[in-house]
Formats: structure tokens, sequence, C-alpha cells
């Protein structure tokens, strides 16, 4: 797929592209070039296949561009990819993908606009107590409002701060709001938020919720 010099499309490509950005080159079958970023580093090599959950295994499979978060059990750490294919004669022949760090994906305003009855309230990262999951709807606990996000949870999960943990396939939280963690079965926890309201610790989460907090 020697249609340009790597070294010299890495050139072009680093002048148009935030320096953040990571850079991975493929054919129809494995990566054959990788440019790491400032921040990010997913250390893929020349030879390596092309993992089916990655952005650019959809858009050779699609023939199409694809955007879209990838969680970190397949690189080991989560980015945002854009991957466009490159297709002669009605086929996919390799495809060029662009890599950011999640970060560049954070809200710029530090909150959450939930949807209450017919009106979007702009609400505080510091007031919101805990995010659930029910019914492929995303609804959002907050000390004076619980509406609903347009957001899942594993999108929210990538662009919250770090003051909010996932704990449960169906919850996140924000550590500020928590009072107390109470053991529960199974190696999970119980917590017990400033509302009142209690969230599970599932055992999926448990090792890690403790590695971050510090117990």
């Amino acid at each position: 797929m020697q249609y340009l010099p790597l070294q010299a499309m890495f050139e072009m490509i680093s002048h148009i592209v935030p320096p953040d950005t990571s850079i991975a080159v493929a054919d129809e079958r494995q990566f054959v070039a990788y440019k790491p970023g400032q921040t990010i580093n997913l250390n893929i090599q020349p030879g390596d296949d092309i993992h089916q959950r990655t952005v650019t295994y959809q858009a050779l499979t699609k023939q199409q561009k694809v955007s879209d978060f990838v969680d970190k059990d397949v690189f080991g750490t989560p980015y945002y990819g854009v991957s466009f294919p490159i297709i002669t004669d009605d086929e996919p022949r390799g495809c060029i993908t662009s890599i950011l760090p999640t970060k560049l994906r954070t809200y710029k305003q530090p909150f959450l606009t939930i949807r209450h009855d017919d009106r979007w309230l702009p609400t505080s990262f510091t007031e919101i107590i805990f995010i659930e999951a029910e019914q492929r709807k995303t609804f959002v606990q907050a000390t004076n409002v619980y509406g609903r996000h347009q957001m899942n949870l594993r999108q929210l999960e990538l662009l919250l701060p770090e003051q909010f943990i996932r704990t449960h396939r169906a919850y996140i939280v924000n550590v500020d709001q928590i009072v107390e963690i109470h053991p529960d079965s199974h190696s999970t926890f119980m917590l017990k938020m400033t509302n009142g309201y209690r969230v599970p610790v599932s055992q999926t989460y448990a090792s890690k919720f403790r590695t971050l907090l510090h117990f």
C-alpha cells in the first residue's frame, strides 16, 4: 500500500492534526505503520492484526469513515478514533486512523445538561450524585434534579472527569458524593450516597474501585 512514502505521509498529517494525535496506517489485513502522539501511545507494531473492535476494522468492513470511542480493553488505553478507508476499484486497500486521547473529548463546561420534564437543566458536575442506566436510557441523579441524558454510560465514562467512577454496568458515581462504603456479599460493596440512595459496586468493578479509593 505504498501510494506515498510513509514518512512523508506522517509528516504531512502531523501538520493538520493536533500534536496529541497518534496515526496508524493499515493495509487490508494488518497494521503497517504507526506514529504515536505526544500523550497517547497504543504501542501498535507493524504486522499487528487489526482487532475487530477498532475503528480501523470497522472502516475497512463498512468501506466508509468511522469515528467512535474504543474501550481500554482493546489496547490497554481508551481512545477516540477516526478512520478513513482507502478504496480502489471499489475494494478497501487500506486505512488511515487518527487516534486521540479521550481527554480531548471532555466537556469544556463543567456540567451535564439534563432533561427534566419539558426543560433542559445545565447541572454542575459537583451536584451530580450518580448516573444510572435503565432500559437503555441514561438517568442523572443530582442534588436538586433527576432527569435524562442523551449519552450512554460507556460514552460518559470516557468523558467525565476523574471524580466519576464506574461501579456497576448500570452505575457511575461521583466519589465526592459518597458518604459510606459498606461491604456486601461476594467481595462487593454498597455505597451510601449523600442523598441517602444506595448504589452497588459489582464484583467486576470492586478491585478497581478499591485501588482508586486506596482502601
